[in-house]
């Protein structure tokens, strides 16, 4: 049963954000319900643990279609690849008791809020449901579900200061408490007992406790008890585990749930002033911050005075933020929209600290709640913690459907089972006990434990390396990365920086450059006075702070920040403002001292800061500064490109070959017209190479510069002229696309057809925001690349996120939003995680293929004993299960990845070509020898059938005739141990397959141990290769010994020498037949190439197949050419912003 979307029975909840789903309405039914519990008692529970694993099963079962506005029940399903339903209950809110009369309605102010809209009338009751700990009322107008716990996008900046600017009434305030929930990040630590019952209910254990009946059920009590005692070892340590992690996060919120706070209430038009628990804050509150450190407990909206904030649990960086109120201005746009980009300059979010607040001519620093709970920047920061988003990856959805195989082989021998053991007329329920045992045997219950413990291993070598992972499964898809993004400033570049130097410009021209540090200062001047006052540093803790940039102009000019309150300016009186003055050791200036009177902070819309700055006792003056591009826009002399800047850290870092060609493509709208423009141009060589000169002096060098040089043929003698080189590059491919982050937005919005093609050769990415770096990784990603993203945390945070391997190397807060986390803040960790993923890949390729091959071959053994009604014992079974593959299992993975990378990557599917043929021919391998061994024993001239001591009796008969009674005496010795403890496994096939699979087991572990190119050879591996030669050491003293004791004990028989050399050449031959095989086929790599090729195949990888159809086109890429786009901006709200974090990272195309 699937849904359809039908009229009132559907809607979509969150649209257009990344945690958008879809919502279905249904309403209990009584019969049905009924029905439902009949089920559950008869079939023992089973059924309600289907619709425990599955709950749309649970909906469509015990409930109806219906309208949402009359259900009681809601199921969601995600709208991503993975379609994930969940099942939600509706509840009631009452109001009833707030609202006495007609009166105490929400105010006329109030009646466009989802608040009044919510309240059902008469009943004074509001109809919600919570969904990943976000509350969702029904919008009795709209009929659709609305997140509440924020204030409405809607309201204008003129709105929000004439509703919220002297605070809500009590009536309001008590509404929106109840409607809303407390204002706390509550994250409780969850029960030990709960964590229990949701890790024994995974259907691994489910089917583990099946097994364990049935094996309780055949007395196979040894390693049912085994398999109980590592299973709740597991478990408890899986316990443990999510215990720690559960306490970590409810210790790192619970700080910020009881902070007190001052409140300004409205009382009958009058504001006053309240201390209260931040619990008790709503959206719509109006906080008052006062002097000093303050944590924030809620998002809130600055609406007077200015506050320097400190944002490094957002941005990983512990650099002061200024942040300005939210200006009065007078129009009809919503004020998200009137303030762009910018708007987060003028919103406190919630987690962050403020650490120094200046009041206006009110007095008082005001601020309008915005957010409260889980709807902050914080809160969802946790919520991305607790709900993270599933990984799709090939290798999971692959080994899914090789258990499919693994049941399916299971099901033909459970029909062979049945036919067998009922043609010879055996009891019903040994039928069906033997039947259930097959698949048991044909699908191990260790197969996922086995899988994890390659990552656990791989996880704790990374650990000791300094790279800290999150998200174990990810670790498995670090080796499947082909692409990785850099970001540049402090991750490519080294984080130091200093003062290289100063180009002035007077008259219109350049003058002499000024090095820092010189024998003579910086004359005083325009260039001079900007360095002391434009950029927005504070004194924090007696040391200046703020952008590194920004601090080493600023230290450079030898003045001093004196920030004490209260300074006189003339024609201004007494003002709070920040005065630089020159310190011990700066030059003679003309003037005491520079006051700051106003502050513009940067802004990403217009890429720029400005301040109006006064010299005590002189004029006020304005200053400002900012990207290039922009600056030169206010200039009327031309200034430099700085994307060359970035170009020239990719030449140095070895992106950029030195004989490839850079092109840039330059976007731009054209005014008073919805159209755009887009233009390709070479780079000039000789301008890269001037500014690659100054990155060099500016300290842009690469922390590991390694230049990849290539060959590039030219036909004739003579110097060829750029245009011959730039042509010739193309032709050959070598050319790389560099472009602004504007220009990469109006490419999104109007030529998304050529996007892919850019993308393609895309190597430099300049000026980039947060959400179109994580939009970026998300189009790569539809090109099919597995993109690994790389950054200091500082505006990664969305691009870390949402790739499929993120690496900050920030250890701040938050790097709880990546991954990966590198202790070393250096790009060496990435090769080292490369590395280390594929080396875990393929472990757990080999684990994959050696328990398949180990079930396979006990699988194949029982069936051929069960043609003759016979089986392994128990401790056969168990010497196998426990002594061979449980200790293979556990330290087959232990080898480490190989120390340098090849330039390709290992297999990504389990479903592949060379995994299958290598698993069939093992398979093949192993029938051969258990069926030849199993027919050939039966030839033999000592085989009896009934007699199973025939053998060693019939070697005795060559003995002195003196030795019949003796022969005749042993015989009635062993017949009689034979009565006491034959439990009829005994046969001479039982002895042969068995010692023949246990041997082969070990041999497809030795076989399957694959060392380079990702991993280590095999004999670094000492444990495994100890524990190889011990526990084969073993089977061939059971294969050569004849003790009876331990021979009656495993259920084995005497055999004669030989025999027992036969099966080790028997043995012998498989080793070399399957190490033949895997070495020569499967991981010949030039084969499997050359195949590829006679057959044709070319990958099926988007960015593959757009590969092959621009090499011919040789119109791509246009020169010196320009497009205009015909069509009207197309909407790209949500593919631009990537993931970041909706309440914190701005979203550039919704604004």
């Amino acid at each position: 049963m699937g849904e359809n979307p039908a009229k009132n029975h559907y809607a979509q909840l969150n649209q257009g954000e990344e945690n958008e789903m879809e919502i279905f309405g249904y309403k209990t039914q009584g019969c049905r319900k009924a029905l439902c519990i009949a089920g559950y008692i008869l079939s023992c529970g089973t059924l309600l643990l289907l619709f425990y694993w599955k709950p749309e099963w649970d909906v469509w079962a015990n409930c109806t279609r219906c309208s949402l506005e009359e259900a009681d029940i809601v199921l969601l399903r995600t709208t991503d690849e993975f379609r994930i339903y969940s099942r939600k209950t509706v509840t009631w809110i009452s109001v009833s008791a707030l609202i006495k009369s007609r009166l105490d309605y929400p105010a006329t102010a109030e009646e466009d809020s989802v608040f009044s809209k919510a309240i059902m009338k008469p009943s004074l009751q509001v109809k919600s449901i919570q969904v990943q700990r976000i509350r969702y009322v029904w919008n009795i107008y709209a009929k659709q579900f609305q997140k509440v716990g924020a204030l409405e996008d809607h309201h204008t900046c003129s709105a929000i200061h004439a509703k919220f600017g002297s605070g809500l009434t009590c009536n309001e305030r008590n509404v929106r408490k109840v409607i809303c929930g407390p204002n706390t990040i509550d994250v409780p630590v969850i029960p030990i007992w709960k964590l229990l019952i949701k890790e024994v209910l995974n259907p691994f254990y489910v089917f583990q406790l099946f097994s364990v009946c049935l094996w309780f059920a055949e007395d196979y009590m040894e390693y049912a008890t085994a398999i109980i005692i590592m299973s709740l070892l597991s478990i408890f340590l899986t316990v443990y585990d999510l215990r720690q992690q559960s306490v970590k996060l409810h210790r790192l919120v619970e700080s910020h749930n009881n902070i007190m706070v001052t409140v300004c209430r409205n009382k009958e038009g009058e504001s006053c002033f309240q201390e209260l628990e931040s619990h008790h804050l709503v959206p719509g509150d109006m906080l008052v911050l006062k002097e000093g450190k303050t944590l924030l407990p809620c998002d809130a909206i600055l609406i007077s005075g200015q506050c320097i904030v400190n944002e490094s649990m957002l941005t990983g960086e512990s650099i002061p933020v200024t942040k300005t109120h939210l200006p009065q201005a007078d129009n009809f746009k919503p004020w998200r929209m009137h303030c762009a980009e910018d708007y987060k300059k003028h919103v406190l979010f919630c987690g962050t600290e403020v650490i120094q607040t200046k009041a206006d001519d009110t007095g008082v620093v005001k601020a309008v709640v915005l957010r409260t709970g889980f709807n902050t920047a914080k809160g969802d920061l946790v919520r991305s913690i607790l709900y993270p988003k599933p990984m799709n990856f090939k290798l999971y959805r692959d080994a899914l459907r090789f258990l499919m195989c693994l049941i399916a082989f299971a099901a033909i021998g459970m029909i062979y089972t049945v036919c067998v053991f009922a043609l010879n007329g055996e009891e019903a329920g040994e039928v069906v006990k033997k039947s259930l045992d097959v698949i048991t045997i044909a699908v191990p219950p260790a197969l996922p434990a086995a899988l994890t413990t390659g990552i656990i291993y791989t996880q704790r070598r990374l650990k000791k390396k300094g790279i800290f992972c999150i998200s174990p499964q990810r670790i498995n898809v670090c080796g499947q990365l082909n692409l990785i993004c850099f970001d540049k400033t402090g991750t490519l570049t080294e984080d130091g920086l200093d003062l290289w130097g100063l180009l002035p410009c007077e008259r219109n021209c350049f003058q002499d450059i000024h090095s820092f540090p010189a024998d003579h200062s910086l004359p005083w001047g325009p260039v001079f006075r900007a360095m002391v006052v434009c950029h927005s540093l504070v004194v924090w803790e007696g040391k200046i702070q703020g952008d590194p940039l920004d601090v080493k102009m600023f230290e450079a000019t030898n003045w001093v920040i004196d920030d004490s309150s209260g300074h006189q300016i003339e024609g201004q009186g007494s003002t709070h403002a920040t005065v630089v003055r020159p310190g011990p050791k700066a030059s003679s200036a003309p003037v005491e001292g520079v006051a700051i009177l106003h502050q513009f902070p940067f802004s990403s819309a217009l890429q720029r800061m400005s301040v109006i700055a006064q010299e005590i006792g002189g004029e006020q003056q304005v200053f400002t500064k900012g990207a290039p591009e922009v600056v030169a826009m206010l200039c009327r002399a031309e200034t430099g490109d700085n994307i060359q800047t970035a170009v020239t850290v990719a030449r140095n870092a070895g992106m950029i070959s030195a004989t490839n060609r850079v092109i840039l493509v330059e976007a731009n709208k054209i005014p008073g017209s919805f159209s755009a423009s887009i233009t390709w141009k070479p780079l000039e060589e000789n301008k890269t190479e001037d500014y690659r000169g100054l990155a060099k002096a500016m300290g842009l060098e690469p922390r590991s510069p390694r230049v990849f040089a290539s060959a590039l043929p030219v036909q004739d003698d003579s110097p060829p002229t750029t245009e011959q080189r730039i042509r010739l590059a193309l032709a050959s491919g070598q050319y790389h696309f560099a472009m602004s982050g504007k220009s990469y937005q109006i490419v999104a919005q109007h030529f998304r057809h050529l996007l892919p093609k850019l993308l393609l050769n895309g190597t430099v990415f300049a000026r980039m925001s947060p959400g179109q770096k994580s939009s970026l990784v998300e189009e790569f990603q539809k090109l099919d690349y597995f993109v690994g993203m790389c950054g200091d945390g500082a505006n990664d945070c969305g691009a870390l996120k949402v790739a499929h391997a993120g690496i900050s190397l920030s250890e701040q807060e938050a790097s709880v939003a990546s991954p990966f986390t590198s202790r070393t803040p250096s790009i060496a960790c990435v090769p080292e995680l490369i590395r280390e993923g594929r080396a875990a890949l393929v472990t757990s390729f080999c684990m994959f293929k050696y328990m398949a091959l180990y079930s396979t071959i006990q699988y194949l053994g029982v069936l051929l004993l069960y043609w003759q009604l016979n089986a392994f014992g128990n401790y056969q079974f168990l010497f196998q299960d426990l002594a061979i593959t449980t200790v293979i299992g556990v330290t087959m993975s232990f080898t480490g990845a190989y120390p340098k990378l090849v330039p390709y990557r290992p297999p990504s599917q389990l479903i592949s070509p060379p995994l299958l043929l290598s698993v069939v021919l093992n398979i093949l391998f192993s029938l051969s020898m258990q069926v030849f061994g199993f027919v050939v024993v039966q030839e033999q001239p000592w085989y009896s059938k009934t007699d199973i001591y025939s053998a060693c009796l019939s070697v005795n008969n060559h003995m002195e005739n003196s030795s019949s009674i003796s022969s005749l005496g042993l015989h009635g010795m062993r017949e009689g141990a034979h009565g006491q403890t034959d439990n009829g496994y005994k046969s001479y096939e039982n002895t042969t397959v068995w010692l023949l699979s246990t041997i082969n087991c070990l041999i497809v572990a030795l076989v399957f141990s694959k060392g380079r190119p990702f991993r280590q050879p095999i004999y670094t591996n000492y444990v495994f290769i100890l524990v190889l030669i011990g526990q084969l050491g073993i089977c061939l003293f059971l294969v050569f010994a004849d003790i009876d004791d331990l021979y009656s004990k495993l259920d084995l028989v005497c055999t004669p020498t030989t025999w027992r050399i036969s099966m080790v050449i028997m043995l012998a031959v498989t080793l070399a037949a399957s190490f033949l095989v895997e070495e020569a086929v499967i991981e010949n790599r030039p084969l499997w190439l050359l195949l590829k090729k006679t057959f044709r195949y070319h990958s099926k990888s988007h960015y593959k197949r757009l590969q092959r159809a621009l090499e011919q086109d040789s119109a791509w890429p246009p020169l010196n050419e320009t497009f205009f786009s015909d069509s009207v901006a197309i909407s790209v709200e949500g593919s631009m912003g990537g993931h970041s974090n909706p309440t914190f990272d701005s979203n550039e195309d919704a604004l």
